[in-house]
């Protein structure tokens, strides 16, 4: 491990992994941390563009929605990585890296979303990801399995998530696993820093001090 060397900007850490993998809990655990900002993923937006629930549109017709939904989420989330902050660690919840690597790259597999439409949020993905603002220290990835967030996802009883299928996020935990385990699909932003999160809420704790060791000391690990 050797320290972040970059101090231009905050020493960035993107929470990644399923729906319902914990990355919320997660983020709970640093809220009360002075030195470090953490940046919640943009629900309330997706559920309010100009008075319209984007969220909902998509899960009731994903192919009518899936583009106007995923370039409204690129843009949220390129707002949050140039997002300035007084600390000198951000913790964001998800990324443009897995909106592209993960969310778009489902839907087009699906047939959900037709390859034009990727064409046109690539030109707006690779143009962003070069910027210093999109540059990412450490990612961690909330390790998790479908049967478990099936479950945890059908306890917290969003309205949007009720039509999601144990088969969906098994796809999308795929599209994870090829990403940020096997390293056989997409490149990273960052070194990787692996969490088990099928452990239950006493057991992760102690993952999470962890985790907040490598964050709190701006510690760069081996990818």
């Amino acid at each position: 491990m050797s320290y972040s060397k970059d101090m231009d900007r905050p020493y960035t850490v993107v929470v990644e992994g399923n729906i319902g993998s914990g990355k919320s809990t997660f983020l709970n655990h640093f809220q009360e941390n002075p030195s470090i900002s953490v940046l919640s993923e943009p629900v309330e937006l997706w559920r309010n563009c100009g008075g319209t629930n984007l969220f909902a549109l998509l899960y009731e017709d994903p192919k009518r929605w899936s583009f106007t939904f995923q370039s409204y989420v690129l843009l949220t989330m390129i707002r949050q990585h140039s997002l300035q902050t007084n600390t000198s660690i951000k913790v964001m919840e998800r990324s443009i890296y897995s909106v592209r690597y993960c969310f778009v790259d489902n839907m087009q597999s699906e047939g959900i979303m037709p390859s034009l439409s990727v064409e046109v949020l690539d030109e707006y993905f690779n143009w962003v990801k070069n910027k210093p603002e999109a540059k990412v220290d450490l990612v961690i990835y909330l390790r998790t399995s479908p049967d478990v967030v099936y479950e945890r996802m059908l306890q917290r009883n969003r309205d949007e998530e009720k039509t999601v299928s144990l088969e969906y996020l098994t796809k999308l935990h795929d599209v994870h696993e090829k990403w940020l385990y096997y390293k056989s699909a997409y490149s990273c932003p960052a070194p990787i820093l692996i969490v088990d999160a099928n452990l239950d809420k006493t057991s992760i704790v102690d993952e999470y001090i962890k985790s907040e060791s490598v964050i709190m000391n701006k510690l760069s690990i081996s990818s």
